[in-house]
């Protein structure tokens, strides 16, 4: 009896079509998920053909979610969380009670049950971290205020999640059972003991593997064998994940998300993210794959007006909630429409958690198809939200009272204060941008007692340096406004420390207008955009990769002439033998 080839058959398939659909959804300007999605339809039971091993394509998708939550516990940083906490946290928690509210209002009208509506409206809430980085990486944002508020506000919403998929098994025992009859002590005591469980996870991750598993990158790293690094992580993110899963009852996902963040820690984190990027990615592929077998095509046409509903609270409800948010804290124009727009998709966490819904019986068929329809046209509209940006902020512009009312000109932050306004400040510099770059320049100038004054568009950095009592305003200096205050038109030199070119060049045009004499230095990531603005503006570029280059080379001749001058010394003092 020949043996079986399920699983190869199953992982060829799979591997093989997502190449095709994703290379196709590519050259469409489309996200390559979306044709790994299409190749699990195809995959699947719903549609005519070979249909795979549904079985074994939910095992593998359960390692595609472990390696994907290690990767982004890997990547989560606190410090970039903590820069933008005080419009992340707050702001993604109401987007994501906003939406949830929506969604379970939907659901109450078509009559699902309590626990149907939250995991259908929790589902919908949360957006795909890899949508979202793809998109700000293509467009050259990520490093920018903007790219950091929208991935703060993602890793926020991720941690709401995270905490979901710990709560809910708990809840839908406690809930569902009696026939909805729920004894409040009985809740309150599972919850207690759930979170105690985890409670004692985490602190044996953070005291305990904070030390251990660093500790084994480093012994393995030194064997200086890559496959072995490689094993080492990938048995790492697994074995801790399905160890700690029997052991605590936490869910994979869960636990493979705080191994990636204990593993940060180790200086190696860095190497770990390389090392195992292939085996995440083809993983990932592999789930997205299965998610894609579960969904049934006939949804967009036995409930067409269902799905644009869900559609519409993904891709317009919520996002107007963010846009609505991000204003009412005072962020630009610009800074809304670029959140709202990152937002408005669903995607990993969301078949994550209609998963475990479906599999924990509250969430219907019927749901788990909504969801998976409402992820494929968002992600697919998604580029197109994106393009609508700037056209979306000039009209809006273009109706000065409500542009004015929506910007709030009346920020405290926006324009220096009056003791300073009232001086006649010139001769300084200012500086656009105060992220690492823009922090070592004004480490510069404050050693050499140079006065500035700095243009950042996140506020809490301004508040920061206005309580150490330096001169700076919130904005973004691509608006003439915020030059303006910064007294640019009496500057001696504008510093312009954010990589973005294209506002770069209508600052410099802002500044010449304004300034014509003043001298201005740009940063850049591009030797041809470096040579670009040479020809165009004439002004000063400093190239990220040349100057690091320039630097290194500089030391490397430096170390070679002081150890030629230590040789020469040295037989110049030795003892004559003749």
């Amino acid at each position: 009896m020949p043996h079986s080839v399920d699983l190869i058959t199953t992982i060829a398939a799979a591997l093989g079509l997502a190449l095709i659909f994703g290379f196709v959804a590519v050259r469409l300007k489309l996200p390559a998920l979306i044709g790994y999605l299409l190749a699990g339809i195809v995959l699947g039971p719903y549609t005519p053909g070979f249909v795979a091993d549904t079985a074994l394509a939910g095992q593998l998708a359960e390692i595609g979610v472990m390696l994907l939550m290690f990767g982004v516990g890997l990547h989560f940083s606190l410090d970039d969380l903590l820069s933008v906490k005080k419009i992340a946290l707050p702001g993604a928690v109401v987007q994501i009670a906003v939406a949830t509210a929506m969604g379970m209002g939907l659901a109450h009208w078509w009559g699902w049950d309590l626990m149907a509506g939250v995991v259908f409206g929790l589902s919908l809430s949360v957006a795909s971290t890899v949508v979202l980085l793809k998109a700000l990486e293509s467009r050259g944002v990520l490093a920018t205020p903007n790219g950091r508020i929208a991935v703060g506000w993602l890793v926020v919403e991720d941690l709401v999640m995270v905490l979901v998929l710990v709560l809910l098994p708990p809840l839908a025992a406690t809930l569902g059972s009696a026939a909805g009859a729920t004894d409040v002590s009985s809740l309150l005591t599972t919850l207690a003991i759930t979170l105690g469980q985890v409670a004692l996870f985490i602190v044996l991750m953070l005291v305990v593997g904070r030390r251990v598993f660093p500790w084994l990158l480093w012994q393995v790293a030194r064997t200086g064998s890559r496959e072995l690094f490689t094993l080492c992580v990938v048995a790492a993110a697994l074995g801790i994940a399905y160890g700690s899963s029997a052991v605590f009852g936490v869910s994979f996902a869960v636990v493979a998300f705080f191994a990636g963040m204990v593993l940060r820690e180790s200086a190696l984190s860095y190497r770990a993210a390389e090392e195992s990027l292939p085996l995440r990615d083809a993983f990932a592929v592999l789930f997205f794959v299965s998610v894609g077998m579960l969904f049934d095509p006939n949804v967009l046409l036995e409930q067409p007006l269902q799905v644009l509903a869900v559609v519409a609270i993904i891709v317009f409800g919520k996002s107007l909630a963010a846009f609505l948010l991000v204003l009412a804290f005072r962020y630009p124009l610009n800074t809304a429409l670029t959140v709202s727009a990152s937002l408005a998709q669903i995607g990993e966490f969301s078949f994550i958690l209609a998963g475990l819904g479906m599999a924990l019986g509250v969430l219907p068929v019927e749901g788990h198809s909504l969801i998976l329809a409402g992820a494929l046209i968002s992600i697919a509209l998604n580029p197109l939200l994106f393009q609508a940006v700037e056209p979306a902020q000039a009209w809006i512009r273009s109706y000065s009272a409500l542009a004015r009312k929506l910007e709030h000109p009346d920020d405290p932050l926006s324009e220096l204060p009056a003791d300073v306004a009232s001086h006649t400040l010139s001769g300084h510099v200012v500086l656009v941008g105060y992220g690492r770059v823009g922090q070592r320049i004004a480490e510069t100038l404050d050693a050499r007692g140079v006065p500035y004054v700095v243009a950042e568009q996140q506020r809490e950095a301004v508040e920061k340096l206005r309580r150490r009592g330096i001169h700076a305003v919130v904005g973004d200096a691509f608006e003439p406004a915020v030059l303006i205050q910064a007294h640019v038109a009496r500057a001696q030199m504008l510093v312009i420390a954010t990589p973005d070119a294209f506002k770069a060049r209508k600052m410099i045009e802002i500044a010449r207008t304004l300034n014509p004499r003043i001298h201005i230095v740009v940063r850049s990531h591009s030797e041809d955009e470096a040579d670009l603005l040479r020809r165009e503006h004439a002004v000063e570029v400093r190239v990220g990769e040349r100057e690091l280059a320039d630097s290194m080379v500089r030391h490397v001749g430096e170390h070679i002439e002081i150890q030629m001058r230590a040789k020469e010394a040295a037989q110049e003092t030795a003892p004559s033998h003749s």
